[in-house]
């Protein structure tokens, strides 16, 4: 008989195996059984949370962050309060039609020359044509252009109010606003009627229209000119921002100016400033705040105040 060739041993008297399989960790499963088990896992996951209800969300625009304190304020409130943060008494920018709400007795606001449309002189682009940016910030905005001009009732007192705004190319002084406000100021010249202008504009001469931007300057201030010969009333209110050309030109010509608080009013910006001159400038350089105490500002008004305090300066001068 045939000896069978026994299985070769091992030195410690074990069996060797004829083949081998690749190592696999203990506490790992193969990949096939990796990957099944994580299909598993995901469709238990889908049923789960197919069989919960799902939670409602809170509605946006409920909400909104304070600029200055960084408070998350209830909208509602802040409407209530015309736009001021209940916490720290932070004024946010609010746009032109609300102002006149807020200024003027309820419907008593007559816009004049509400068809106004600025052209392209100088058929201008940057990132888009000028012609196509006006279009697109009509639609935007709701306004022709920067300004908002008309007469209205303050606590049955009849006005010339003029209103610029900062959602519109950040408020810059165009040809349009330049014409609105000048004829503004001319109608009050002509009608003996006091005249209030409310400036929130932050960006100064409007570049996209060159020199024709820079000559609403002189405009303006010549037809106050003559409004002060003719013993007229100007009030000027200046908001958060006035700077540039408006504040360099009409803004800055009141019988009166009011300011609202921490209100940033100025030429030019305080880093560019900085950056000019290279030298540290005072603490609260150019809020109404530093204005009122070297004299620029006449008085700082609160927005709930303005009404009544606007009213109160006509009777006084006896318009």
């Amino acid at each position: 008989m045939k000896k069978t060739p026994s299985s070769p041993k091992s030195k410690s008297g074990q069996k060797t195996p004829t083949h081998t399989l690749e190592t696999t960790s203990p506490t790992s499963p193969p990949v096939e059984e990796m990957s099944m088990a994580s299909v598993a896992s995901d469709i238990e996951t889908q049923n789960e949370d197919s069989s919960k209800p799902k939670k409602r969300g809170v509605p946006e625009g409920l909400w909104q962050r304070c600029p200055g304190c960084q408070a998350v304020i209830f909208r509602k409130q802040a409407e209530q309060l015309l736009g001021v943060c209940p916490e720290c008494d932070y004024h946010w920018t609010i746009s032109a039609q609300q102002r006149i709400d807020q200024v003027l007795d309820t419907g008593t606001f007559e816009e004049w020359d509400a068809d106004l449309t600025s052209l392209d002189p100088l058929g201008f682009k940057d990132k888009k044509a000028y012609s196509e940016r006006i279009v697109s910030e009509q639609k935007r905005t709701g306004l022709r252009d920067a300004a908002l001009t008309g007469s209205g009732m303050i606590r049955a007192r009849r006005v010339a109010i003029g209103v610029t705004d900062s959602a519109f190319i950040m408020g810059s002084m165009g040809s349009v606003v330049g014409e609105k406000l000048t004829r503004l100021i001319e109608r009050a010249t002509a009608q003996d009627l006091p005249l209030i202008i409310i400036s929130g504009s932050g960006g100064g001469a409007r570049m996209h229209e060159g020199i024709f931007s820079l000559m609403q300057m002189a405009k303006t201030t010549a037809a106050l000119a003559k409004f002060h010969e003719a013993g007229g009333l100007f009030i000027s209110v200046l908001t958060n921002p006035t700077m540039g050309g408006v504040a360099a030109s009409f803004a800055s010509l009141g019988d009166l100016i009011f300011a609202e608080p921490q209100a940033l009013v100025g030429f030019a910006g305080p880093r560019t400033i900085k950056a000019t001159i290279r030298i540290d400038l005072p603490e609260g350089f150019q809020t109404s705040e530093f204005l009122l105490e070297h004299g620029f500002v006449d008085r700082i008004v609160p927005r709930n105040k303005l009404k009544l305090e606007i009213a109160r300066s006509i009777d006084y001068c006896g318009k």
